[in-house]
């Protein structure tokens, strides 16, 4: 029995093409026909070729060596409603900061693109990407806008979006665990020993991740006792705060800290005395509130690793299947939800 290795040569003899169109083939490298690399790629599963790995990633290895050289660009594309309004949000610099520290770590470079830009059209972007020679892209930072579609000749382009707007082409994502991190939140009150305890949202945002805060919330209020399940708070309300925090007493709110405190303050409730308090965007050094640190540097590296992965395979267009990356949060202890175990 022969223990000869199957390689690019033996099928570019079969086939008769020169090795390099046979990589390209076995990549899906759109510059080759659908007809020629569906043949090649049917060649080479009749000898029995196989990916090498170790040469694949010598091959990674090289090319990112020499693209050091000349970086190849990333496109980094937000819908916002001001080119840079973006930045002064929770979570977005840190998506674009993690981007950035991982595309310049693999030996590329990360153009910003803003949707809204005076003239800017999806034709016009897609033009411009294309003349750039840039194929590979990063949606982020978008406003929520339902039925909009990103009209872009995807099979130009790999792509990843960072949270769930544009809904539309449905791409492949990363994004925050909200549903994760708001069950995390209260189990860890629920073993501090706290029994009711309450969701302020503001609606807005609920909408934005695809109401996955009520989502979570719900879910873990199933092992309370229903006499202790307080249905959430969303902002705006027609109903008072005051009058929601009479009816329900909450003896814990899980929320983000600026939608309670200007209520807080209002009602001159003391925390932790008169209510504790847990901020799912704990931000800062920890130890003064309890609550789940969102790890959104790491959205924004995962998003740029997985589009170059695509690049690397090229695999181009709107995926088949499109999968969502989850980045869990992280829990810390604070003086704002002390045990009531001790």
């Amino acid at each position: 029995m022969s223990n000869h290795r199957i390689t690019l040569a033996d099928v570019a003899r079969k086939a008769g093409v020169h090795v390099t169109t046979v990589s390209m083939a076995l990549r899906n490298h759109p510059r080759l026909p659908a007809k020629t690399r569906e043949r090649l790629q049917a060649i080479a599963k009749k000898l029995g070729y196989v990916h090498d790995p170790l040469m694949q990633a010598l091959v990674a290895y090289r090319r990112n060596i020499m693209s050091h050289k000349n970086p190849p660009t990333l496109a980094y594309v937000t819908n916002w409603n001001t080119r840079y309004g973006w930045q002064k949000v929770t979570a977005h610099p840190d998506f674009y900061a993690g981007a950035l520290a991982k595309a310049q770590e693999l030996g590329y470079k990360l153009a910003h693109f803003w949707l809204r830009e005076e003239g800017m059209t999806h034709d016009r972007l897609n033009s411009i990407l294309q003349n750039r020679g840039i194929n590979g892209i990063i949606l982020a930072s978008h406003v929520r806008e339902i039925d909009v579609t990103l009209q872009f000749d995807w099979s130009r382009f790999a792509a990843i979006k960072i949270d769930y707007f544009p809904h539309h082409p449905e791409l492949h994502n990363v994004t925050n665990n909200q549903f994760q991190i708001i069950r995390l939140a209260m189990q860890k009150v629920r073993e501090a020993g706290y029994r009711r305890v309450g969701m302020v949202m503001d609606e807005g945002w609920d909408i934005t991740v695809d109401h996955r805060w009520q989502a979570g919330y719900t879910w873990e209020q199933q092992f309370h006792a229903v006499r202790d399940r307080i249905p959430p708070y969303l902002l705006p309300n027609k109903i008072p705060f005051c009058d929601w925090l009479k009816k329900h007493r909450p003896e814990v709110i899980i929320s983000k800290a600026e939608f309670v405190q200007p209520l807080f303050a209002q009602l001159k409730l003391s925390v932790p005395r008169d209510v504790a308090f847990v901020d799912i965007f704990l931000e800062g050094q920890p130890g003064k509130v309890a609550g789940v640190r969102q790890n959104h540097e790491t959205v924004g590296a995962l998003a740029v690793e997985l589009v170059a992965g695509q690049l690397q395979q090229n695999k181009y267009g709107i995926p088949e299947i499109p999968t969502t990356t989850f980045v869990e949060g992280t829990w810390f202890e604070g003086a704002s939800c002390p045990s009531r175990r001790d």
